[in-house]
């Protein structure tokens, strides 16, 4: 959904007759306070989730010398 020129004239034209020049501005604040509140609610529960989730991928161990072995084996035949 594309709002062009036109399109939003007609809306603040709108508002303003129906809620008259003196309410408008007060309008504008209370919107522009509650997008930042949900913004600000919507970033606490996304770092919530990532906390109780842990997005980070374990680190796989390191491999004992005794299963390296048969890697190196396989890795040196086929070079061969």
């Amino acid at each position: 959904m594309n709002l062009g020129m036109p399109e939003i004239l007609v809306i603040l034209v709108v508002a303003l007759l129906l809620f008259g020049p003196k309410k408008l501005p007060e309008l504008g604040r209370s919107l522009g306070q509650s997008i930042r509140e949900f913004k600000r609610g919507a970033q606490e529960i996304r770092e919530e989730l990532e906390r109780s989730v842990d997005v980070r991928e374990e680190p796989k161990p390191k491999p004992t010398p005794a299963e390296a072995a048969p890697e190196k084996a396989a890795q040196a035949e086929d070079k061969a």
